[in-house]
């Protein structure tokens, strides 16, 4: 009689949507669910999620896993969760209902508290402790905005009466029917109040930021003992919960880059570029962050990360604002029909600039706009801000590191367009490395539960982990890519030059 394997659930809970793999001990997706995640803009430059559809998006997920999987889900044997980083949850101890809409990693609400800290001359003790720039990216303004502005909830906070989380604490509270309340090292790397060098909450932020110590989670290792499931529909009682790790952690885990050098970029929503330094942090002088990732055994690293904020979205917003495609795989047909963007470049800067620029308060620009630009050549230009922005990003981690690097691995949903990837290695110069599977980011999760578990041992080769890759290489002339990337570069300059000043705009109109 055949023993059925033993499986690992892993959770991505993203931006748009969850996805749930199962994974057995061989490595090999043998089941795998997706539901859609609405976003909520009630205002220009405000993002959100309503917390019971982010719970609800995992249940759908993980029961079409399962209902896909041959074993029907039989021989569970442990849960690992990764998850859009940042997006803040406050939610009542006592009835787990959220006060509030979860203000989502996207946001841009507190950007004037984030340029009065820049004024009071707070960044560079924000960013010795955290290794991150102020922006309204990170969790700690959302959360100070959330018990500034919901009725009661400071004084509520303060009795203890309610708890803070990211997506990864909040899915980890609601599988334990909040028996639980914790986060991992990684996810609370990015909330701008983890002491990253100390790997405990800083009493220093947690004042600046008026957030009381007891609403905050216990922080753990990326693979620890969390808890186990109860009450969780679909899932038996007291399945182990043995991995967490942000999005980007979790697809650098994925891809086995798990030692000093590793280097990844995840194109999903945003774009993030990923580099392992080891085991102590190193701090970037040109915009990039200092964040936590994991080592072989799951165990605390460090990584210097570029993120993008719009990437996967600009083509988002080609289907569902400009009605430009019908479907995002449109977009690589309809990029191939012309032969080049026609002089235009977007600079999609919908939530202001992330890395290396940091810029809050800047917004998109689509620059060299003519009469015989066609939606052809807008989905054209759309794809290649993806790669001109991770371009940028590349160009100033070789700065640091004094180090151009030889390839560069990729994976997310984005990277399934050949035209992208081959338009990756041309202006980057350099090989692009993809995957057969690129949902890493839920297959990283997945190995963390798995050593967690004892599936694979710890600090192993996890079998399926090293896949066979397709490679696209560079084919473009030096001179067509330089003289490409100087339009780009002309773009953003065009978006970040200050505008006109006032008073001689009123001047000249005299």
């Amino acid at each position: 009689m055949s023993r059925t394997k033993l499986r690992v659930l892993a959770i991505d809970q993203g931006t748009t949507g969850t996805t749930a793999l199962l994974i057995d001990e061989e490595g090999a997706v043998t089941g795998r669910g997706y539901a859609e995640l609405p976003q909520h803009f009630p205002q220009p430059g405000w993002v959100e999620h309503d917390g019971e559809e982010i719970w609800d998006s995992v249940v759908q997920a993980v029961k079409a896993a399962i209902g896909s999987d041959p074993s029907g889900g039989v021989g569970i044997a442990g849960i690992g969760i990764t998850n859009q980083r940042e997006t803040t949850l406050v939610w009542d101890r006592f009835t787990s209902r959220p006060i509030a809409p979860a203000i989502v990693w996207q946001d841009r609400r507190t950007a004037p508290r984030c340029e009065a800290l820049r004024r009071a001359n707070r960044r560079r003790e924000i960013r010795r402790l955290t290794g991150l720039e102020i922006d309204p990216y990170f969790s700690a303004t959302k959360l100070e905005w959330m018990l500034d502005k919901t009725p009661g909830a400071k004084e509520r906070a303060r009795r203890g009466d309610l708890v803070f989380g990211n997506v990864d604490t909040w899915l980890l509270w609601k599988l334990t029917a909040g028996a639980v309340h914790a986060t991992d090292f990684t996810n609370a790397s990015r909330t701008m109040l983890f002491d990253i060098g100390k790997r405990s909450w800083s009493d220093a932020l947690l004042s600046l930021f008026h957030v009381p110590p007891a609403m905050l989670p216990r922080a753990l290792p990326s693979v620890s003992e969390f808890g186990e499931t109860r009450d969780v529909p679909g899932l038996e009682d007291g399945i182990p919960i043995r991995g967490i790790a942000g999005d980007q952690q979790a697809a650098l885990f994925g891809h086995g880059r798990v030692v000093a050098g590793g280097l990844k970029n995840t194109y999903g929503t945003g774009c993030f570029l990923m580099l392992h330094t080891g085991a102590k942090p190193v701090a970037s002088r040109a915009g990039l962050l200092t964040t936590l990732a994991c080592g072989p055994r799951g165990e605390a690293a460090y990584a210097l990360e570029g993120s993008v904020f719009v990437a996967g979205a600009a083509i988002q917003w080609l289907r569902d604002g400009l009605h430009v495609i019908d479907s995002a795989a449109d977009s690589e047909a309809l990029a191939r029909s012309v032969s080049d963007a026609g002089g235009t470049y977007l600079v999609p800067a919908f939530t202001g600039l992330g890395a290396p620029h940091w810029r809050a308060d800047a917004r998109g620009i689509w620059s060299g706009l003519t009469r015989g630009v066609t939606r052809a050549h807008l989905a054209r230009a759309a794809l290649e801000s993806i790669a001109y922005q991770t371009l940028d990003v590349v160009d100033v981690m070789a700065k640091e590191t004094r180090t151009r690097p030889r390839a560069l691995r990729v994976d997310g949903g984005a990277t399934k367009n050949d035209f992208l990837m081959q338009f990756q290695a041309d202006i980057l110069g350099i090989p692009i490395e993809r995957p057969e599977h690129v949902e890493l980011t839920a297959l990283g999760a997945g190995y963390l539960a798995g050593i967690g578990i004892g599936m694979w041992e710890k600090g192993g080769a996890i079998p399926g982990a090293s896949e066979h890759v397709q490679v696209f290489k560079p084919a473009l002339a030096r001179a067509a890519r330089e003289r490409m990337v100087s339009g780009w570069r002309e773009a953003v300059s065009m978006l970040l030059r200050p505008a006109p000043d006032s008073r001689a705009s009123r001047s000249s109109r005299r």
